[in-house]
């Protein structure tokens, strides 16, 4: 079976064609993920994506044809729809707001016991961005007819039909509670029970995709679209038959997101970034996670390779990078970031090399946040970052599986149309047999930690 994903990454857009049955990206056709400052407030260019998508499809179903449509999509948004469209244009997340607007809405938000879902900055929570859409704009809100999560938002773009899911409601949204399976309190408190489209599953056949869109695309049959997903719910779908309890999956891309299966839910850290997420079964999976697909872009600017030279300084020296490169979010949101012990500038070898081991240490903390256990899966792009696995590896002392592929969540998001329990997943490798490091790599981790640590305190 042939299923064309519409991966809506916060840095890139994808369209892409899976084989479901052998878990193989066969094409896709990629464009950044824009931002437009006109408007109201900062905004996606939904527009701009969905005729991407169009045009992508039509390709793609000309050369190799698909039988169904699934989404993945980022987290932390929403659409809201009005009579005609949108009633608001679709907000970015990392949009600031006022002092009193985030003062009056920390008032309104229910506790982490409740949502397991900490305050984050900007409309990292969705309903902060509710909060705020309403507080500012409230003759727009007052048109809004039906409220989506964000896969569902091109899901509803291809057939009209509007919906949210549970993945993307239990996203840090502070909308769900995730051990009941329930909205929180804060859809009573904000006024928009009423307004928020029907809870599906994202295996759910929402309906097939629209005659007029059907045409454009150059479908000769109708083609069913799937509900949708949050991407790196997406990424952890496959491994939840494949793996026995306690097993971690690491999700890399903007994020890196750390799904502790099996792990604890009752010591998560609302101030640490920790949180519950819902898997695509409905299950709470205690999280952690840190934006460490930026940071690094930040970092090495595309730039370097871990060669043996660089290696060697970077840990023999004790050249240290220090959170939070993006500051606010993360095991440490109050942290600033520095380079300790580097006498002269990096090169972009050695800057290589400090990203690398620092992502592989921050993320070690947030497997220990989530008190992970068991075998470490590790998706996205990090995945072939060699280094960073063989570390990643070292500072847990356990197997890290690096999952051959792209990324996992178009793998994942195609699994919807064959439904969510099917058990096999994408290709994994073997635990690597790693050499990078020198021996001294457990004295260079143990002295990032305490550095942290003092850091922080």
């Amino acid at each position: 079976m042939k299923v064309a994903v519409l991966d809506v990454g916060k840095t890139n857009v994808k369209a892409v064609i899976v084989d479901a049955g052998a878990r193989r990206e066969l094409a896709a056709r990629t464009r950044p993920n824009r931002v437009l400052t006109d408007g109201p407030y900062p905004h996606f260019d939904v527009d701009g994506i969905f005729a991407f998508f169009v045009q992508s499809l039509k390709e793609l179903n000309a050369e190799h044809g698909f039988d169904a449509v699934s989404i993945t999509a980022h987290g932390a948004s929403g659409a809201l729809l009005g009579t005609d469209g949108l009633a608001l244009p679709v907000l970015d997340y990392e949009f600031r707001y006022a002092p009193e607007i985030d003062a009056a809405y920390d008032a309104i938000r229910p506790p982490f016991s409740e949502t397991f879902s900490p305050r984050l900055p900007g409309g990292l929570n969705l309903g902060a961005q509710l909060h705020y859409q309403k507080t500012a704009f409230p003759r727009a809100f007052a048109d809004v007819q039906s409220i989506v999560t964000y896969p569902q938002y091109w899901a509803w773009r291809l057939t009209g039909i509007a919906a949210t899911e549970v993945t993307s409601l239990g996203c840090h949204t502070d909308l769900w509670r995730p051990r009941q399976g329930t909205f929180s309190s804060l859809v009573e408190r904000l006024e928009i029970g009423d307004r928020l489209s029907p809870v599906q599953k994202p295996s759910d056949r929402l309906g097939f995709v629209a005659q007029d869109i059907a045409a454009m695309i150059g479908l000769a049959r109708p083609v069913p679209v799937y509900c949708g997903i949050h991407d790196s719910n997406a990424s952890l779908l496959p491994h939840l038959g494949q793996h026995r309890a306690p097993f971690a999956v690491v999700s890399t891309g903007t994020w890196v997101v750390i799904f502790a299966v099996g792990g604890d839910l009752d010591h998560l850290d609302p101030k640490r970034d920790t949180l519950a997420n819902v898997d695509a079964l409905g299950r709470a999976v205690p999280s952690a996670r840190f934006m460490g697909g930026r940071e690094f872009e930040l970092l090495t600017k595309g730039q370097g390779t871990a060669t043996p030279d660089a290696v060697r300084r970077i840990v023999e020296e004790r050249i240290l990078l220090t959170p939070g490169v993006v500051p606010g979010c993360g095991p440490f949101p109050a942290a600033r970031h520095r380079i300790v012990n580097a006498s002269n500038d990096l090169n972009p070898d050695e800057t290589y090399v400090a990203a690398s081991l620092y992502a592989a240490l921050m993320t070690k903390v947030c497997l220990d946040l989530t008190r992970a256990a068991g075998p470490v899966i590790l998706e996205g792009p990090f995945a072939r970052n060699a280094l960073y696995a063989e570390a990643l590896s070292k500072a847990v002392g356990r197997t890290v599986i690096p999952v051959s592929g792209s990324t996992g969540t178009s793998i994942g998001a195609a699994l919807l149309a064959l439904g969510s329990s099917d058990p096999r997943v994408p290709k994994e490798e073997h635990a690597l047999a790693f050499s990078r490091l020198p021996a001294a790599f457990p004295e260079y981790g143990a002295e990032w930690h305490l550095l942290v640590q003092k850091d922080a305190a």
